[in-house]
């Protein structure tokens, strides 16, 4: 049996996260400098009501998985959303409950924070992910249109 931890990240979880976050953004064929890379890490340790905030997924002890999510202002409701930005679980992880542990915990914490909603975006492409967000989610009909 696996045992699954979620916990925000440390700074001593950096060379994991940057694994990590590498492959999820190989992935999606991206790439950031590193300059993104130590900017982001800084930002995941700011007190801002805005800055991003970053779930850690141990699988026996052994991080495999990580999201970002970011609380913003919203014109449809008092309360702030919440984007979940990126989500990641190492492919030997996949299929065990990583995903949906670090979304549920997300969740947890939006409605902890009052947030008015949680949502996120994924490409069509990926086909193994979208099974898990059909069971866990709503799938809208808006398409995303983005300038640069």
């Amino acid at each position: 049996m696996t045992n699954i931890t979620i916990r925000p990240i440390t700074r001593g979880d950096e060379a994991e996260w940057r694994r990590m976050w590498t492959k999820y953004l190989e992935f999606y064929k991206t790439s950031v400098p590193e300059e993104v890379y130590a900017s982001t890490f800084e930002r995941l340790f700011s007190d801002g009501e805005f800055e991003p905030n970053c779930l850690i997924a141990e699988l026996d002890g052994k991080p495999v998985g990580l999201t970002h999510y970011i609380y913003h202002r919203t014109c449809w409701a008092v309360a702030n959303n919440c984007y979940l930005q990126d989500l990641y679980a190492d492919p030997e992880a996949r299929g065990k409950g990583v995903g949906r542990a670090l979304i549920e915990t997300v969740y947890a914490k939006a409605d902890e924070d009052g947030a008015a909603a949680v949502y996120w975006m994924t490409q069509d492409f990926n086909e193994t992910a979208r099974k898990l967000y059909d069971r866990i989610a709503k799938l809208t009909p808006f398409i995303k249109y983005q300038r640069g």
